[in-house]
Parts: structure tokens; sequence; C-alpha cells
């Protein structure tokens, strides 16, 4: 059982969902009907499902009889046999996991139909005006269901370890573009757009935008799609993409979903990526001009393998998404952009690793989590992302990148469109690895328990080494001496060695310094939001208040939780919290309800 879902699929089990939804900006909110083939394995059994201030206005059940057909669209299929309504009760509200809906199912029918409104605060969907849009013209609507915020949508089995397919009809209120990520869209009538997934999804991939959208081709599985005034940019930042596809099959076995699409969001979308199948959502923030930044996308890329198609079965194994898909992104970057780039950006993030596992408790440094009780989004730490690839690459190192590459295409293989926990995947290693295939000279079969299962890092982790930052390190040293920012060797600098100089500033670093580096480099205004986040983060901590503008203006248009916590938590630990608490309540009502829940915390907000 999932301790994050009512469901009960060992005795009702989704198998399809047809959707149709009726976009309504003015109100705030969707009017849905979702249409619910099931599989009944206990014949007395109700279905259960997840939901979170759904409006149920009715339920209907009926038999689908011969109609079962695997291409059957459901979304507005009528059954041959009069509707029957069903009954059904809302239970108690918990928490962060809402209420459970349980729907009595007469003998035979396997077919169950729910008419429905969300709620204007709904958590899996953010409403954006106008003004929060890139071209300032439309409003804007789009969904993040990860982790369990799907069931404030739709009625759902709200766990990764249930996977359906489905198809969807929406139309809205106002003559914008509809996207989900599934095939589509195919143009209906009277505005409608038509959406289809054949691959079966865990619930937390279910999405859905509707905006001033425009699309530009990639290649030929690929394309972007964005606001009229980014999309240009957004063709040029992600011209790699196909060539990222084909570099992902060539590691670890055929792309299963089709095409590969991109959406870029509103800057209030409170992660870097989401990897929805065949439509990643990605931030602006990493149009950076110089694909400097895409190693984002092979990142949501590398989910299609790990995550997508073999998802981890409850929360706590979210390392088996995360490590791996970690891993997956930097063997793309290396296979596109050189050794070099990757190593930096492995030692990056070993470094943010490092820094987490100092303030976090033990009992949340390990990769396999205890979640009962909690949030699952609390587990999405550079823990289950870093820990995780280091895992991994201890592996290839001790076994080799051949044997270490064949397991992993067996894995996806073996496993594709399937939920697995983390105690599956250390069976299917040690027989697939650790037992059968040995150790390279000088290696020794790893403690595997106490990377999965105990805090922090085994002594002899991976240490990613890359001469690209040994120009950092010495002029670090030099400019720590005194000597002018002038002499600082950055001209031919890429992002990464930025974030490692900024990152290796001494606390005694001067006001003085500080404003010469500023002059020199123009560093206030970089167009590259990882170096104007770390930029700023040092400011503050420096008391640079030169910088304070650009902080705010900063804090009031990005909604990216990764730049968002480090800069509040620098305010409030360096006497700042006036500010800080004054410009989130300027900038509060931009955010998603993700970044809103974390930052409540942080500045001991009073939700409205």
């Amino acid at each position: 059982m999932d301790p994050h879902s009512f469901a009960r699929p060992q005795e009702v089990r989704v198998e399809h969902l047809g959707l149709r939804l009726r976009v309504e900006f003015a109100a705030r909110r969707l009017h849905a009907v979702a249409t619910f083939r099931v599989q009944r394995h206990r014949p007395d059994a109700p279905l259960v499902l997840d939901t979170r201030d759904l409006a149920i206005e009715n339920i209907r059940v009926a038999r689908l009889g011969s109609d079962g057909a695997a291409d059957l669209s459901l979304a507005e299929w009528e059954p041959a046999a009069p509707w029957t309504t069903a009954r059904w009760h809302l239970g108690t509200a918990d928490g962060a996991l809402g209420q459970p809906l349980e729907i009595a199912l007469p003998d035979a029918m396997d077919v169950v139909r729910i008419v429905y409104r969300t709620s204007p605060d709904a958590s899996g969907l953010q409403w954006l005006e106008p003004p929060q849009t890139a071209d300032g013209v439309e409003p804007f609507l789009y969904s993040q269901s990860q982790a369990i915020h799907a069931r404030s949508w739709i009625p759902c089995q709200d766990t990764p370890g249930v996977r359906h397919t489905f198809d969807a009809i929406v139309e809205s209120d106002r003559p914008l573009q509809a996207l989900m990520a599934a095939e589509g869209p195919v143009s209906l009538a009277e505005g409608r757009s038509a959406f289809r997934m054949p691959q079966p999804i865990p619930s937390y991939l279910l999405a859905l935008a509707v905006g001033r959208l425009e699309r530009r081709e990639l290649g030929p599985r690929t394309a972007v799609w964005a606001e009229p005034s980014l999309v240009a940019a957004a063709a040029h930042e992600f011209a790699d993409v196909e060539s990222m596809l084909a570099a992902g099959e060539a590691l670890y076995g055929p792309y299963r979903w089709g095409r590969y699409d991109l959406l870029v969001l509103p800057p209030a979308f409170p992660f870097g990526g989401m990897e929805n199948p065949r439509l990643t959502f990605a931030t602006p923030t990493i149009l950076a001009g110089d694909r400097s930044l895409v190693s984002l996308v092979a990142h949501e890329l590398a989910h299609s393998w790990s995550g997508n198609l073999v998802t981890n079965a409850t929360w706590s194994d979210l390392w088996l998404n995360e490590g791996f898909t970690v891993y997956f992104e930097r063997r793309i970057v290396e296979a596109l952009y050189g050794r070099e780039r990757a190593e930096m950006e492995a030692a990056l993030g070993v470094q943010e690793l490092e820094h987490v596992l100092r303030e976090l408790p033990p009992h949340d440094q390990r990769l396999k989590l205890a979640l009962d009780g909690r949030d699952p989004d609390d587990a999405m730490t550079p823990v289950a992302y870093e820990k995780g690839a280091l895992f991994l690459r201890m592996l290839e190192e001790t076994y080799g990148r051949p044997a270490f590459d064949a397991f992993l295409r067996g894995w996806f293989g073996e496993h594709a469109f399937s939920s697995v926990s983390t105690e599956a995947f250390l069976a299917y290693l040690d027989a697939h690895l650790l037992d059968s295939v040995p150790p390279r000279p000088g290696h020794a079969r790893p403690d595997v328990d106490a990377w999965i299962f105990a805090a922090g890092l085994v002594p002899d982790a991976p240490r990613p080494q890359t001469d690209a930052f040994e120009g950092v390190a010495q002029a670090l040293v030099r400019f720590g001496q005194g000597r002018p920012a002038a002499e600082i060797p950055a001209a031919a600098w890429v992002p990464q060695q930025w974030l490692r100089f900024l990152r290796g500033l001494p606390e005694s670093t001067s006001l003085a310094q500080l404003t010469d580096l500023d002059r020199t480099w123009g560093l206030s205004q970089r167009e590259n939001a990882e170096i104007l986040a770390q930029w700023l983060e040092v400011s503050v901590r420096h008391g640079y208040h030169a910088c304070d503008p650009v902080l705010e203006r900063f804090l009031l248009r990005v909604g990216r939780r990764k730049f968002l916590m480090p800069l509040y938590k620098a305010m409030l630990a360096h006497g700042r919290t006036e500010d800080a608490r004054r410009i989130y309540a300027r900038a509060r009502p931009g955010y998603h309800a993700i970044a809103r829940r974390s930052l409540d915390e942080l500045l001991a907000h009073e939700p409205d």
C-alpha cells in the first residue's frame, strides 16, 4: 500500500481514463467529466479514488460490454444500456492527502463516470493573469501533478504504483491553445482539442496547459511550444534536442513515446522541468541564449526511460526516478558536449549534495526514505538526485562501463511500463550485476545497504574530477589575496566555472571586492539565471546592497523553487527577515502552491 494514496488497486484498479475538460478562466476552475474503465479483482469491493477539494456533482456507473477494445475513447462514450446512479461518499479529509472517494460497484459494472468541478485554489493548477506571462496578452493555465497534486484536478488513484491509459477532449472559454502530455492536439469542432495516451502512465504524469502558444519544429520527432515572444529563442536554445534523443537511444534502448516536445512555461513554474511524457514542461530560466543550461533538457528527456518508462512504486523510492535520471542525463551531456562538461556538472552536484547533507536530519539522508505521515514533496532533495546518481556511478566504476550499460539496458527493457520498489531493484541488481559480473581489478563488491539505507555518503563515494576547475581554484586564491577582479581569467569561462567561483568565495570577501567583481564582470546584469541567482545569494550573505533592486525584481519575477529557497534562507540568516517577508508578501500570489508551501513554512507565513 502506498501511504500517500487512499486507493486500493489490489481490489479495483483503473485501466483507462476518458476526460472531458471545460477550462473556465473566468471562474479559475475546470468543469470536468472523468470516465474510468476499471478492472475488478474483488467482486464486492468499491472503487476508491483520491481527491482533494473537488466538488462532486454526480456519479454514474455502466457496463462496457463488447465495446472494451483497447483503442476505445471513453471521453464521449455512451453505454448501450442506461447509466445507473452510483452510491458514493467522500471520506474524512486528511491534510495533504485530501479525501477518499468511495464508489459502490454493482455486479458487472466496470465503467464509472464522475461529473465534478475543481477549486480555484487547486494545488495542481496554476491560473496566471496576462501580466504574469511573457507576452502579457492572455491568461495562462498549467498543471503540476507531481507528487500527489493530480488528485486536486482529477479524481484518480494517485499513486505512482498505478498506471493507466487515457484520452481527453479539452475546450476553453478563451480562444487559446490547449496542450496535454499525450498524442495530439487534434482539432475538433467548436474549438475543442482531442488527445490520446496509448501507453499506461501514473497519475503524476497527467499534464495540461492552455495559453497563447506557438510551435516550432526541432527535428523529425521533436518540437518546442512557447509564447510567441519566446518561441524563436526557445527553438534556438533547444536545437540539440533531436541529437539528445538519439544519444539516449544509443545508450539505453528505444524511445517508447513517439514524440518528444517541450513547452516553455511562464516563470512562475516552481521547477526547472517536469518530465510529462511526450511534452516536457520547462522553466524559461534555462533560456540563457548560449545553450549552456540545456542539461536540464537532457535530464527531462532521460526521464523518458527512468521515471516514465520504469517508475518508482512509491515516493519513498524517488531515487529510482531521480538518481537514475541524473546519471543518465550526464551520460547524454558527455556524449554531446564532452566529458569535461559532464564532470563539471557532476562536481557541482556533489558540492550541492554535501551542503544539503550538513542541514538534513539523518533519516532524510537515505536513498530509501520513510515518508509515512509526511508530504511526499519532502523527498525532493539532492539526496534522491545526486546521492542516487553517485551510487550508480560507483557501480559503473566498480564493474566497468560496458557491463553497467548492459545492466541498465536490461533493467529498462525488462521493466518497461511498470512501477518498481527499491527492494525489487536491489534483487535485480544482485541477480544481474553483483552476482554475475566480477568487479574490476582494484575494486570490491560494494556495500549496497550502506548506500541505500544509511545516512550520508560512504567514505569511498566517487569524486568527479575536472581540470576545468583548477583555474577557478587559482583565481579564488589570487582574488582572496587582494588581486583585482580584472585579473580573473574568466573571459572564456562557462557558467559551471562561474558557479564554482561564486560558491567558493570566502566569508572574508569584502564589499570593495564584491563591487570590483560586479563592475568588472557585470554579474548583476547576467541573463543566465543560474549565475544571477548564485550572485544574488553571495550578495545577500555579504551585505552587498547594491544588488537589492535586482534581488527584489528576481524574486518577484521567478517562481522556481531551486532559486527561491536559498535566497529567502540567506535573507533570514543575515538579518533581513523584514525584507524577506515584505518581498514575499508581494510575490506570494504569483508563486505556485508548491513553492508557497515551502516558503510559508520557512517564513512562518499564515496562509490566506
